[in-house]
């Protein structure tokens, strides 16, 4: 049989029971009581099924069974111990879900079983040390499985991501040197994949049952003991070999680091629940649940995506795109971390010690450390990343010394033109079209002093003028970028949660509509969302204000109503005309639409 074949078939049953037996096993939960009720430190808010991850188990368990008569001879058989392995651990997040044990009894139960299936050959090679490697592979399981039993906090959060990572898990494994049809990996995949997708039916929201820690502990389990498997992972250098398993599982990783942090700043414990997990923070800041669910799949794709860059291509453009993913996802968490979900009278552990707040408000905002030292990076990664794009193959390797013997030179051209157009005393969240102004004046300096200076000491013999063209362009990428980072987030997540709010015409595309728009957006207690404009200048047409089109004039207005849901308009211009404006009201009167002045609406 075709592999390609056996591995749909594979997916197709799987999904097929997991879709059929999750319904069924909701019902039974029902019927015995194992619901999870609404609790201070979780996010439902309605008793909702449990044993979800008994439909998961069960449909990969068969599935599996069946999938061996028509596999080829031994595929699966190598990946019986991880199999048996993470029996145990569902059977343990099982009686979890059913007797709640405590904390530190599920975590032996987990060391038992990945010392078990590490035992067994499920070992990571990260090392030459093979304790180490042993150890670290122990580490490695039990920090991803507990991982997803973290990212189990929101409808669909946990068994999307982990189909993510499967998904690119078996891309991987496609792209890997020695694949061939008796390979063992794809059908744990497939078979995995379609038990999770048949589940994520009725979990996401609003979820109709959860997975339990007996659902979030296999498939964490799982996925773990598949990316120790030796085949999984080829690379002539070690940086991929490393950092890919760590991208595929990017978003319960991050997750899990960041609560630890956040909790610890604030002086709660770890291993107590809470809302205040990358999702619910998302939720805090006006997300709806799903766009904040999605926000989070969207991460996990382009982590995924620069694995499979890892995996497949080399080491130059890997380093560039890995780079590129954790700076955006360095701003975003960085903005995520200011979001308050704590009640307002606690602390961190800073502004409870005076000795603690000098130091921290002196060392990072006064003295702008961490801002210089992104600077320092972004200014020597640049400079590497131009003769990266400028040079191929040896010709790189030839220029690689030109490049170590400039770059003290460039940094200290660009670092003193940073200070000199004073771009330390911006303050990122307000960046202006001011500012980006002194940017590109900044990195301009920059690039002339460097190439001064080397004409000077070297007189610009061997060095190639396409770099610094192309490294002004990156540069100045970076510069404005990072300062724009919290502004484009906080707009866009703006734009986002007011989604739900009442849906409103902005009358007039002026200079008042669009100051009208601004404060819909950045104020989150009018509760509207801004569907466009409306405007009787015909030459406005089509036109867009901050993406927010004109629609038409007011003999439009009763089809806008209709076709978008409109509840309000708000009239943003005193250059209406009476009539006009008494037409328009009319309207909005005979279809039940309010009719507001700017000043009314904003107050």
């Amino acid at each position: 049989m075709n592999p390609y074949l056996t591995y749909l078939l594979a997916f197709s049953l799987s999904f097929a029971l997991s879709a059929a037996l999750t319904p069924l096993v909701r019902r039974v939960a029902l019927r015995r009581g194992q619901v999870a009720r609404p609790r201070d430190d979780r996010w439902h808010t309605r008793p909702t099924a449990l044993m979800g991850g008994v439909a998961i188990f069960t449909a990969f368990s068969l599935a599996m069974a069946v999938t061996l008569l028509f596999s080829p001879a031994g595929a699966l058989a190598k990946f019986l111990p991880l199999f048996l392995c993470a029996f145990l651990v569902f059977l343990l997040g099982l009686i979890d879900d059913i007797y709640h044990l405590p904390p530190q009894t599920k975590l032996v139960g987990q060391i038992i079983a990945a010392a078990t299936l590490v035992s067994l050959g499920f070992k990571i090679n990260w090392f030459v040390s093979y304790t180490l490697n042993t150890f670290v592979s122990v580490f490695w399981i039990v920090g991803i499985t507990n991982a997803f039993n973290l990212l189990d906090n929101m409808d669909g959060l946990a068994a999307g991501i982990a189909f993510i990572s499967s998904l690119f898990l078996a891309l991987i494994v496609l792209v890997s040197p020695g694949h061939g049809p008796g390979e063992g990996q794809l059908l744990i995949l497939a078979l995995f994949m379609g038990a999770l997708l048949g589940f994520l039916l009725y979990n996401f929201h609003p979820a109709s049952i959860f997975m339990g820690d007996s659902g979030s502990l296999f498939i964490g389990f799982l996925l773990a003991g598949i990316t120790t498997h030796q085949r999984v992972f080829h690379s002539g250098h070690f940086l991929p070999i490393i950092i890919v398993p760590a991208l595929i599982l990017f978003i319960p990783i991050l997750d899990t680091g960041f609560v630890s942090v956040m909790r610890t700043l604030f002086g709660r414990s770890i291993a107590q629940g809470g809302k205040d997990h990358s999702s619910h923070r998302l939720v805090a800041i006006g997300l709806p649940e799903r766009k904040a669910v999605l926000t989070l799949y969207g991460f996990s794709l382009a982590g995924g995506t620069v694995a499979f860059v890892g995996a497949a291509y080399g080491i130059g453009i890997f380093f560039v795109c890995l780079v590129i993913f954790l700076l955006v996802s360095l701003f975003f968490w960085l903005y995520l971390a200011r979001v308050r979900v704590y009640p307002d009278e606690e602390k961190t552990v800073v502004e409870r010690s005076k000795a603690l707040t000098r130091i921290w408000v002196d060392f990072t905002y006064r003295r702008r450390v961490f801002e210089v030292f992104l600077d320092v990076w972004l200014i020597s990664f640049g400079y590497w990343l131009s003769y990266f794009l400028r040079f191929e193959g040896p010709a790189y390797v030839a220029n690689f010394p030109v490049f170590l013997k400039t770059l003290p030179i460039v940094l200290a051209s660009f670092m003193l033109a940073y200070f000199a157009f004073g771009v330390y005393r911006g303050v990122w969240r307000y960046t202006s079209v001011a500012d980006l102004i002194t940017y590109v004046k900044a990195v301009t300096s920059g690039v002339v002093l460097s190439i001064l200076i080397i004409l000077f000491l070297y007189r610009f013999q061997g060095y190639s003028r396409t770099v610094f063209v192309i490294y002004w362009g990156i540069c100045l990428f970076f510069l404005a970028g990072s300062r724009l980072s919290f502004r484009m987030i906080a707009e866009s997540v703006r734009r986002n949660s007011a989604a739900n709010g009442r849906r409103v015409l902005i009358y007039g595309a002026g200079d008042k509509g669009e100051f009208a728009l601004r404060e819909i957006l950045n104020n989150q207690k009018l509760a509207l969302t801004p569907v466009g404009f409306i405007d009787d200048d015909v030459r406005k047409l089509r036109k867009k204000i901050q993406g927010y089109k004109v629609l038409g004039g007011r003999d439009r207005v009763a089809d806008l109503i209709v076709k978008h849901r409109i509840r309000e308009i708000i009239v943003a211009s005193r250059n209406i005309h009476p009539e006009n404006l008494q037409t328009t009201c009319t309207v909005c009167e005979q279809l039940g639409v309010i009719v507001r002045n700017l000043e009314l609406s904003i107050k």
